[in-house]
């Protein structure tokens, strides 16, 4: 699909944590940047030898026009756009993103929000808390993090709504859990929880909450895929007009479709909305996604090429033009 980009020049930019960069964005043709819903994140086009596309939450109010904000975490063993956020991307720096998308909105219909985040999972819930505090709309936030003296933007969020906020140093996620076992526990109608942090925490919360009778419909999640490290290059081929392509080590199944110029659609590039999901014709693929459920796993007649890859040399044979 044709992409739209908006340029943005970095006015700041600044350490919240050892691992955790954040991003000041504004306009560079001083237009308002378009509004957008709490829990949208952007698509940034990351600079470097290998240019990256990399999704990071907003993590400013809804009605912030004027500039946006995101924090990064880095990681050393992903694929290199996290990386290039922290170590090439300076104050003065003209980038490219995408307008915002969501794949993480608040449910409208709730009463109280219960909202639960770990690390750099927190940052979705900036624009929920600003949101929800000025609607007047009943919250909670109880946030889990690795720092003794406090996680990312947590300063922040006491600032804005001390009463809300419930923080947790607490690496293992037991002091965590324990705590929502009481708040879980007692769930008035129309209270819906919300999750968004490292997976083992996340598979944690959503096993207590289903265990104290928390129907699916009640829980939403948000994950943030792991970076996919250096893994073995491998054949694709284009079961339309036969065309074989190489994917590295070092870039996505999605990337290598694009750099030939295959219009493939995607929304989040992290294997988790299922817009880029793509037909195999033959070959297995490595399934990462957080997406197909098990059964589609199991038949290979779909592979996400944002994440995913083949299992083996291949081809992997797609059905694509």
């Amino acid at each position: 699909m044709a992409v739209t980009t908006l340029a943005v020049r970095v006015a700041e930019a600044r350490a919240l944590a050892p691992d955790v960069r954040e991003l000041v964005l504004e306009p560079v043709d001083g237009t308002p940047l378009p509004p957008f819903s709490p829990g949208s994140h952007v698509v940034v086009h990351v600079p470097g030898e290998r240019p990256r596309k990399n999704a990071y939450s907003l993590a400013c109010a809804p009605w912030s026009t004027d500039r946006y904000r995101i924090a990064v975490r880095r990681l050393d063993a992903g694929r290199g756009g996290s990386v290039g956020v922290h170590a090439r991307v300076a104050p003065g720096d003209v980038l490219a993103i995408e307008p915002p998308r969501n794949l993480f909105a608040p449910v409208a219909r709730a009463t109280r929000h219960v909202l639960v985040a770990g690390g750099i999972g927190i940052t979705p819930f900036v624009s929920y808390a600003h949101q929800l505090r000025a609607e007047g709309v009943a919250f909670e936030l109880h946030y889990a993090f690795r720092e003794p003296g406090g996680g990312p933007l947590l300063d922040e969020l006491e600032a804005l709504c001390p009463d809300a906020v419930h923080a947790y140093a607490d690496p293992t996620g037991q002091t965590l859990l324990a705590a929502l076992d009481d708040v879980l526990s007692r769930r008035p109608l129309g209270t819906h929880l919300s999750v968004c942090g490292p997976a083992p925490m996340m598979d944690a919360v959503v096993a207590l909450a289903g265990d104290l009778g928390w129907p699916a419909s009640r829980i939403h999640l948000e994950r943030f895929s792991v970076e996919a490290g250096p893994t073995a290059p491998f054949e694709v081929q284009l079961a339309g007009d036969g065309r074989r392509l190489s994917v590295g080590e070092d870039e996505s199944l999605l990337e290598a479709l694009e750099a030939a110029g295959l219009d493939v659609p995607y929304l989040c590039r992290q294997g988790i909305c299922g817009e880029c999901r793509t037909g195999v014709v033959d070959g297995t693929p490595d399934h990462r996604d957080m997406f197909l459920t098990p059964e589609e796993r199991a038949s290979d007649a779909w592979v996400m090429p944002c994440v995913s890859r083949c299992a083996g040399a291949g081809p992997l044979v797609l059905d694509l033009p």
